[in-house]
Formats: C-alpha cells, sequence, structure tokens
C-alpha cells in the first residue's frame, strides 16, 4: 500500500531511480560510511560498501579501492561493485588486479565494474576472463567487453555462441549485436 501523496512507481526502473536519486541525498553520511568501511563489522563495511555506490559521491573512490584488499571476499565484490556506480578512471588497475581473484565474486564485480566505467586498458585482462572456469564470471566478462565497443572483442566473443551455459551464450549474442553495430 502506497503512502498518501506518495506516487506509486510505474516499474521496477522508475523504482530504482527514485531510490538512487534519493541516496545522492545522503551525501553528508558519506565520511561516515567511509569510516564504517575501513572500521566496522563485516556487515557494516558491506552495507557501507553498498552505500557509497549508490550515492555517487567520487570523495568515497579511495575507500573503495582500499576495500578491494578487505579480509572479507563479501566486502570486495560490494566494493568492486560500487565503483563500477562510480565509474571513476582511478579505479580501473585496481579493478583489473581484481580479475586476478581467486574468489569468482570478485572477479565476477571486478568485470562489471570495469564495463561500467569503458576504459579500453581493461581489455586484455577481459579477455582473458573468457576463459574463466566459473559461467557467471565468463558472462559478465562478454558483457563488459561488449560495453567497451572494441571490434577486436568479436572473434573471441564468437567462440563463446558455443559455450555450454545459456547465461553466457546469451550475452555472447547480445555483445556481438552491439558490437557490429557499433563498427557499421
Amino acid at each position: 500500500m502506497a503512502e498518501k501523496g506518495v506516487k506509486e512507481p510505474e516499474n521496477v526502473d522508475e523504482e530504482m531511480a527514485r531510490i538512487l536519486d534519493f541516496m545522492k541525498t545522503e551525501q553528508d553520511e558519506v565520511p561516515h560510511y567511509m569510516e564504517l568501511l575501513k572500521n566496522g563489522s563485516l556487515t557494516q563495511r558491506a552495507r557501507s560498501a553498498d552505500a557509497l555506490g549508490e550515492i555517487g559521491d567520487e570523495r568515497a573512490v579511495p575507500a573503495l579501492i582500499e576495500a578491494l584488499r578487505d579480509e572479507s571476499t563479501a566486502v570486495q565484490y560490494v566494493a568492486a561493485k560500487s565503483l563500477g556506480l562510480l565509474k571513476d578512471k582511478r579505479a580501473v588497475d585496481p579493478l583489473i588486479h581484481a580479475l586476478t581473484s581467486e574468489d569468482k565474486w570478485v572477479r565476477h564485480g571486478a568485470a562489471e565494474a570495469l564495463g561500467r566505467i569503458g576504459d579500453m586498458k581493461a581489455f586484455d585482462a577481459l579477455i582473458s576472463l573468457l576463459k574463466d572456469n566459473h559461467h557467471d564470471v565468463r558472462a559478465h566478462a562478454v558483457w563488459a567487453l561488449g560495453e567497451l565497443g572494441d571490434s577486436r572483442a568479436v572473434q573471441p566473443i564468437t567462440l563463446l555462441l558455443q559455450d555450454e551455459k545459456a547465461d553466457v551464450r546469451r550475452e555472447a549474442e547480445t555483445a556481438l549485436a552491439k558490437l557490429k553495430k557499433e563498427i557499421t
């Protein structure tokens, strides 16, 4: 039930846009979240990393980069995703390094973040993930390469049209369509 005077959202995208707009009003809380990210409990660190990405304040970038080295891979994953939301080029090298993590979720989050940031410096590292043992990492690497828009990715992505996992094949089809559209 909607509160009086509050318009019910038309769809999920509208609701997400409303939430993100609200989070941007929380910029005064950035220093507090950064402190929790550094010294809080596991739950506080993960929630703070998430909030910092949603708030969208670039002051959080150094703290989120530092969180890529947190003892918890859950915090590392959320920090990577948040860095992707911030789209700050300072995060590219640390995120490329995160692609070498032993944890598949950290690699997954870093690949997604690099796709959002869109820096070509990540191209070779993302290509190497196309052979990852985990299909969800392969799928996110394909998506990220599609976002980068470099035609050199067409041939390696084409090979994934035969991947055993449907999500990888689906992402390969989408990325190839996007890449071919950008080429023409």
